[in-house]
């Protein structure tokens, strides 16, 4: 079997990891006015516990009809279960306080709320296999899955039971390790560590990030991708003008590394330090709704040209797109879709 994403269909389009959730499911107002909750934030669900589960089934395949619709190679389940990209997981693991956290800044230096680990870090059940099983079952195109990555999450909580944070992230990668082995047998064909702490923290990361992530993938089955971003676009505004940690990667086990490129406009030279490495090239600018022209996609994907081979980019928004208004983001997936067939055309490679 080929997979989008492995070379064998050229500038493949993906999501990151999120979609907008449905007002009706999630209250995006509330969503929008405060930070990524880290704890369980049940209050922001418009709908009744006992009809949540449904209610996220449905959404999921409204959000995988957006992406087929797009035109879209690889499929994610929009991460609709999820209140934040990391606490459906960090939240779900044994060893961990929820109901009386912790504090920890989050990359804004604002005091979150956090997990406070009061034991070993360990995991009794697979936390998104049953995810995996839906979305392979309603969809026969590639499909990717993303779990938080150990340093990220060693971040995002207090320490109270480990020598140091550093054995707290090594802790937390074999549960991703276990995790992830249960996501590639469930039908995952790409599972991506999200990792945004990496370049948020870049100091302590050099002294274990890369030894904490290479942890969690060793063994894994199949594709695997890493992301690295400057934060939601909704939260953080100011982008820097690179990346403080990514050349590290190139000694990392993933195949795939996702940046963001098109709202920074980042200096794409720091690719050549990671050129062995496939390249999820953030296209989309997340901070406005305004939906890019396929031109303007185009040309953002044509910059990584002079450096990447064209078989090695997938093209992706910045990072997710949970905090845009669902007719904006399902704009900008067409764009992208019509951009790569054009790209694809330039290669003389003809779309399927």
């Amino acid at each position: 079997m080929t997979t989008a994403g492995d070379g064998s269909v050229l500038f493949p389009t993906s999501l990151v990891g999120s979609y907008p959730q449905p007002d009706w499911l999630i209250d995006r107002q509330k969503l929008a006015g405060r930070f990524p909750p880290r704890v369980r934030a049940r209050e922001l669900w418009r709908v009744p516990a006992e009809h949540l589960a449904e209610a996220q089934d449905d959404a999921t395949l409204l959000a995988i009809h957006d992406q087929e619709a797009a035109g879209l190679d690889i499929i994610t389940d929009g991460e609709m279960r999820r209140e934040s990209y990391s606490n459906h997981f960090a939240t779900a693991l044994d060893g961990v306080d929820i109901d009386n956290p912790g504090t920890a800044l989050d990359r804004t230096g604002h005091p979150n709320p956090v997990p406070r680990i009061t034991g070993p870090i360990g995991r009794s059940r697979p936390v998104e296999r049953a995810d995996v099983e839906f979305l392979r079952a309603h969809t026969g195109r590639t499909v990717k899955i993303t779990v938080p990555g150990p340093f990220t999450m060693a971040q995002q909580a207090q320490n109270d039971y480990y020598p140091d944070v550093r054995s707290a992230a090594l802790a937390y990668a074999d549960v991703c390790r276990q995790e992830i082995a249960d996501l590639f047998a469930a039908g995952a064909d790409i599972v991506q560590i999200d990792e945004p702490y990496l370049q948020a923290r870049p100091e302590e990361a050099r002294r274990y990030g890369v030894e904490a992530l290479n942890r969690a993938l060793e063994g894994a089955p199949g594709t695997t991708a890493v992301h690295l971003c400057f934060g939601y676009a909704a939260i953080v505004h100011e982008r820097p003008e690179g990346y403080s940690f990514l050349p590290e990667l190139a000694d990392a086990a993933c195949d795939q590394i996702s940046i963001e490129t098109a709202q920074s406009n980042l200096d794409l030279d720091v690719l050549e330090s990671i050129s062995g490495k496939t390249i999820i090239l953030g296209v989309i600018d997340n901070s406005t709704p305004e939906v890019e022209t396929p031109a303007t996609v185009a040309a953002r994907a044509r910059r990584a040209l002079d450096i990447l081979e064209p078989g090695k980019i997938v093209l992706a928004p910045d990072c997710g797109m949970k905090y845009l208004p669902r007719d904006a983001a399902r704009g900008k997936l067409e764009s992208m879709a019509k951009a790569a067939r054009q790209l694809r055309a330039e290669a003389g490679v003809p779309s399927s």
